[in-house]
């Protein structure tokens, strides 16, 4: 697996988490753990910050897959199988909508300019 795979796949299951975190079958030390990685995952604020060369991204390259990796460890294997599940349905409904608006916006934009064109 090269790298563009894992930092998919690792994006995928922090998404999981999410999910796990919303099941009620979730342990609570699992929640609360999850909780912490999913939003140190998704803030913009890091412990380092990201301008800094080299250390500024190291803390997004270990951190984040650690806590990941322990999060999963925590949650049950079926919670943690209906969540991947969950995370990957929400992610093709994310990318149809992304899709759709970029096709509007440039059928948008073709029309304005076309009509700037007829205009002069």
């Amino acid at each position: 697996m090269n790298w563009r795979q894992r930092a998919r796949a690792l994006k995928q299951d922090v998404y999981a988490l999410y999910f796990a975190l919303r099941d009620p079958r979730t342990p609570w030390y699992a929640k609360a753990f999850s909780a912490l990685v999913v939003a140190y995952a998704f803030s913009p604020i890091d412990l380092i910050p990201d301008p800094i060369p080299v250390i500024g991204h190291l803390d997004d390259i270990i951190l984040i897959p650690l806590g990941v990796s322990l999060a999963i460890k925590l949650i049950p294997a079926a919670v943690l199988a209906n969540s991947r599940i969950r995370a990957h349905e929400a992610r093709l409904r994310i990318t149809n909508w992304i899709g759709a608006a970029v096709v509007v916006v440039i059928w948008v934009a073709v029309i304005l300019i076309v009509m700037r064109l007829v205009a002069r």
